[in-house]
């Protein structure tokens, strides 16, 4: 299963759905926190790709195209209501490529895009951290303060977890952006101040992939900044819900 439900807030009515993908080497699970901080105003639905938790048996995919056809293959089943995407980092792409999809393929597609943590996909700088030996592979973790850093000491979690690490890094970094129409729906950003990977430009240059409303908002902290503060990101998506006709009614 691609998709994980976290389930709705007791006595929600039906509303959206804000579908999360996870950044690299991350997990459905990294949206929990989202979760609880968005209480009724949606129901969070978390993308698990092949290779972690309970998909570990399962070969991670190194290339970005089979990641979003997956999703595409199941997100079918959660039609029946509205959705908006929230992708932090590679899980940007992600949502963006399948957004730009399903506009394509089917003239619909997400009320919006909320894209975290990541350069806009036209803005290509050369990474090669896929083709770093597995301490080169560490060391880029743990220098973004990622959520597996500490849990990579321990040689057993090591190696469950850098299979799919370095085919997520492989998937992203070989990613290019191909020219064509941009989304319709509106996209709404958001990075860390101090985000090592992103800077303002790149964020800004989001505005590129759609003709529809751009927003930025920048938060204190670097790549992870939503790790110490969910309930601010929390807030933040319930105003582009709201921005994007999607609140709760």
């Amino acid at each position: 299963m691609w998709i994980r439900r976290f389930g709705p807030a007791p006595g929600a009515p039906p509303g959206v759905r804000l579908i999360c993908f996870p950044h690299a080497g991350g997990s459905a699970s990294f949206y929990h926190p989202l979760h609880r901080a968005l209480g009724d105003a949606a129901e969070v639905l978390g993308v698990q790709y092949p290779g972690r938790q309970e998909r570990r048996a399962e070969p991670p995919p190194a290339d970005l195209g089979v990641l979003v056809e997956g999703v595409r293959a199941e997100l079918e089943e959660w039609g029946d209501r509205p959705y908006v995407f929230f992708g932090h980092s590679m899980g940007a792409v992600v949502a963006y490529e399948l957004a730009r999809r399903l506009e394509r393929e089917t003239g619909a597609g997400p009320l919006g895009l909320i894209a975290s943590g990541r350069r806009a996909p036209g803005v290509l700088v050369e990474e090669t951290v896929h083709l770093r030996d597995d301490h080169g592979l560490v060391d880029e973790v743990r220098a973004l303060s990622g959520t597996a850093g500490s849990l990579l000491d321990d040689a057993e979690v090591r190696a469950m977890i850098l299979p799919s690490l370095r085919a997520d890094y492989t998937a992203v970094e070989t990613y290019r952006h191909t020219p064509g129409p941009e989304l319709a729906c509106p996209v709404a950003v958001m990075t860390g101040d101090g985000d090592p990977r992103v800077t303002a430009d790149h964020a800004r240059a989001w505005s590129h992939h759609t003709t529809g409303a751009f927003t930025l908002r920048t938060f204190p902290g670097g790549h992870f900044y939503l790790g110490d503060q969910w309930p601010a990101v929390g807030t933040a998506v319930r105003a582009c819900l709201a921005a994007f006709g999607a609140g709760p009614r």
